[in-house]
C-alpha cells in the first residue's frame, strides 16, 4: 500500500466558517496553509446556519452592549460556559462581523444604511445581524471567495481518520481521498481542528450527511478532553414532512420575525411554558415545550405542531423570509397564506474539544475552532451565536497557530504509526460478510434518539449505553462494505464513520447518565430540577490508560455566578 506525502507549515481540518476563517488569518501571517474540506469548497454545514449572527453593535437597540451580550449568553447557558471565551465572543464578535463586510458579505440594512438587527430567543435587545434568512450561505460564499482571492492551498473531498504524532506533539493527519480512494499524509508544524459536530448521531437532524463527529472521536484518540458532551441542542423547529425533508432546519428567524406557535386546539402553547418570552424563549425550552404538546396529544396527525406567519404582510416574508418561502413552497406549502408544521430536531453539539483563550487544546500543536470545541455555549446555545463563535475563534485558532508555527519544526512522523492507519482503514475492504455500516447506523441513530434525546432517564440512558457496549464488542468487529474498489466508495468512508459515531454516542451517553439534575439542553425526567450545590460543573472526558474516564470540573465563572453559590 502506499501514500501521498504533503507538507505543510498549518493544516486545517474542515472549511467551514470556523476553518475557512482560521486558514485565512493563518495565511495573513505568512506561513503556508493547507485546508482540507470533507466535502466541496463551500458545501459545509455553516450554510445551513439561516437565522443570523449575534454581535452586540446596538444599531438598532441603542442600549445593547457586550455586557448585556455577555449575561444572555451565560444566563442562557445554564450558567455553565466558560466565561473567559463568552467574554471573549461578545467583546470580539463586532470586528469580526466588520472583516466578513470587509471581504464581500451583504447584510440586510437599517434605513441609516447600518446592519440591521432582529430578535432571537432569550435575547435582551434586538442583536442578530442577518442577511435575509441565509445568513450563513452568505457567509460561507464570502470567506469561500477570500479563500480563493489568497490561492489558499484546498483540497477537496477529503476524510482525515486519524491525527498523527511525533515526541507527544500532533505532527499531522492521515486522511483518504474520497475520489480516489488513495492515501494521504499530511505532516504540518501545527493543527487547527474545524471539523464541525456530530448531529448524525441522532435519527432526527437538521445536519449534513458528513457531521458525523470525525473532529471529537479522533481527538480523544490521542488524548485531547472533551467538555458538556452530554448538552446536545434540539432546535424547537423542523420540517416534519414529507419523509425527504424531515428534520430539515426551519429557521428562528421565523419566531424573531413573528411567526407564532399553536396546537390543533389554536391555542398558543408557549403560554402553557414561558408566557413572558413565549415563542422567543430558550431553544430548550422552545424544543421541549413542543415535543410536551406533543407527546401529551395536542400535535398534528404529521406529529407536528404549528409555526404561523401567515398574519405578516406578504411582503415582509418574502423579503426576510425567502428561503423559508421556497422550502415550503418546494412541498406544496405557501406560508404567506397557511401554517408550517414543525418538530424538534437535533442541531449542534454545544459540547466539544476543551480549548483555552487562544483556541489551544490541552494536546500539543493542536488548535480548534468552531463546532467541535466545546466551553463556550455551556448548557443552550443562544440562536446567532455559533456564526459569531466560528468567526471569532476562527481568527484567533488561525493566528495562534501561525505563530506557532513559525517558533517549531516539523517532526518526523514513524512510519510504524502510517503503516497501522493504512492497515486499519483497509481492513474494511477485506471483508464480504459481516454487519453493513448503515445497519449499525440506522439502529445508532434510532437508539439515542429514543433513549438519549430531548427527554431523558437513568433507566433510558443505561439501555443505550448497553447497546453501544455491545455494539462496540459485536457489531463493529463485524463491520463489511460490498466492494473492495476505494474509487469514490461511500460504503467504505461510512465505515470508518461509524466508528467515530459510537464513540462520540458513548460520550453523550455516559455524562448524560452521570449528570443527575436538568440543566439547559440536558432533561432529566427523574431528576427535573437544576442542582447548583452539585453541579456548577462541567463534565470533562478524557483517556486514561486507554478507558473513557468522566470527571466533574468547577465550571470557570469569572464574572458571574448563579444566586446562592
Amino acid at each position: 500500500m502506499s501514500y501521498e506525502t504533503v507538507d505543510t507549515d498549518v493544516l486545517v481540518i474542515g472549511a467551514g466558517g470556523a476553518g475557512s476563517r482560521a486558514a485565512i488569518e493563518a495565511a495573513n501571517h505568512n506561513v503556508h496553509v493547507t485546508l482540507l474540506s470533507k466535502e466541496l469548497l463551500g458545501k459545509a454545514h455553516t450554510c445551513m446556519a439561516e437565522g443570523g449572527y449575534n454581535a452586540a453593535l446596538a444599531n438598532v437597540d441603542t442600549a445593547d452592549n457586550w455586557q448585556v451580550h455577555f449575561k444572555d449568553t451565560v444566563v442562557g447557558g445554564a450558567w455553565i460556559n466558560n466565561q473567559k471565551l463568552v467574554e471573549i465572543l461578545v467583546k470580539e464578535a463586532g470586528d469580526r462581523i466588520f472583516d466578513l463586510e470587509e471581504y464581500g458579505a451583504v447584510w440586510d440594512r437599517t434605513p441609516e444604511g447600518k446592519i440591521m438587527q432582529r430578535p432571537f430567543g432569550k435575547q435582551t435587545y434586538r442583536r442578530t445581524c442577518y442577511a435575509a434568512d441565509r445568513t450563513g450561505h452568505e457567509m460561507m460564499q464570502t470567506l469561500v471567495e477570500e479563500v480563493r482571492r489568497q490561492n489558499l492551498d484546498v483540497l477537496d473531498e477529503i476524510f482525515v481518520t486519524n491525527y498523527l504524532m511525533s515526541g507527544g506533539r500532533v505532527a499531522g493527519a492521515f486522511a483518504i481521498d474520497c475520489k480516489s480512494g488513495d492515501f494521504m499524509v499530511f505532516r504540518a508544524k501545527v493543527v487547527i481542528l474545524a471539523s464541525g459536530g456530530a448531529g448524525r448521531l441522532f435519527k432526527i437532524t437538521t445536519n449534513a450527511a458528513q457531521d458525523t463527529g470525525d473532529g471529537y472521536a479522533a481527538a480523544y484518540r490521542i488524548g485531547a478532553k472533551l467538555v458538556d458532551m452530554e448538552m446536545i441542542q434540539f432546535h424547537p423547529t423542523g420540517m416534519v414532512y414529507p419523509d425527504s425533508h424531515k428534520g430539515q432546519l426551519v429557521t428562528e428567524a421565523v419566531r424573531g420575525e413573528g411567526g407564532l406557535l399553536f396546537n390543533t386546539k389554536k391555542e398558543r402553547l408557549m403560554q402553557r411554558y414561558d408566557p413572558k418570552l413565549m415563542e422567543l424563549a430558550g431553544r430548550d425550552v422552545v424544543a421541549r415545550s413542543i415535543a410536551t404538546e406533543i407527546l401529551e396529544g395536542r400535535g398534528t396527525p404529521q406529529g407536528g405542531v404549528y409555526l404561523n406567519v401567515s398574519h405578516l404582510p406578504a411582503n415582509v416574508i418574502e423579503e426576510r423570509l425567502p428561503s423559508m418561502l421556497r422550502q415550503f413552497l418546494d412541498v406544496g406549502v405557501d406560508i404567506r397564506k397557511e401554517p408550517m408544521q414543525v418538530a424538534p430536531t437535533a442541531h449542534h453539539f454545544m459540547g466539544g474539544v476543551q480549548i483555552n483563550e487562544n483556541a489551544e487544546t490541552n494536546v500539543a500543536g493542536m488548535y480548534a475552532a468552531g463546532e467541535v470545541t466545546g466551553g463556550i455555549h455551556g448548557g443552550n446555545r443562544l440562536g446567532g451565536n455559533a456564526l459569531a463563535d466560528t468567526q471569532v475563534f476562527g481568527k484567533r485558532a488561525g493566528e495562534n497557530a501561525a505563530e506557532y508555527a513559525k517558533k517549531n519544526p516539523m517532526l518526523p512522523i514513524e512510519k510504524k504509526q502510517i503503516d497501522r492507519e493504512m492497515e486499519n482503514a483497509g481492513e474494511f475492504l477485506k471483508k464480504r460478510e459481516g454487519v453493513r455500516p448503515v445497519e449499525i447506523k440506522n439502529k445508532l441513530q434510532s437508539l439515542i434518539w429514543d433513549k438519549v434525546g430531548i427527554f431523558r432517564t437513568g433507566k433510558e440512558i443505561q439501555e443505550a449505553i448497553t447497546e453501544i457496549e455491545r455494539m462496540k464488542e459485536h457489531d463493529l468487529p463485524r463491520l463489511c462494505v460490498m466492494s473492495n474498489g476505494t474509487r469514490y466508495n461511500r460504503e467504505w468512508i461510512e465505515a470508518l464513520e461509524i466508528e467515530n459515531l459510537v464513540t462520540v454516542a458513548e460520550m453523550v451517553a455516559e455524562a448524560a447518565l452521570m449528570r443527575t439534575e436538568s440543566r439547559g439542553a440536558h432533561y432529566r425526567r427523574d431528576f427535573p430540577k437544576t442542582d447548583n450545590q452539585n453541579w456548577f460543573t462541567n463534565i470533562v472526558i478524557d483517556q486514561k490508560d486507554g478507558v473513557m474516564s468522566f470527571e466533574k470540573v468547577p465550571v470557570v465563572a469569572t464574572i458571574m455566578k448563579p444566586e446562592g453559590l
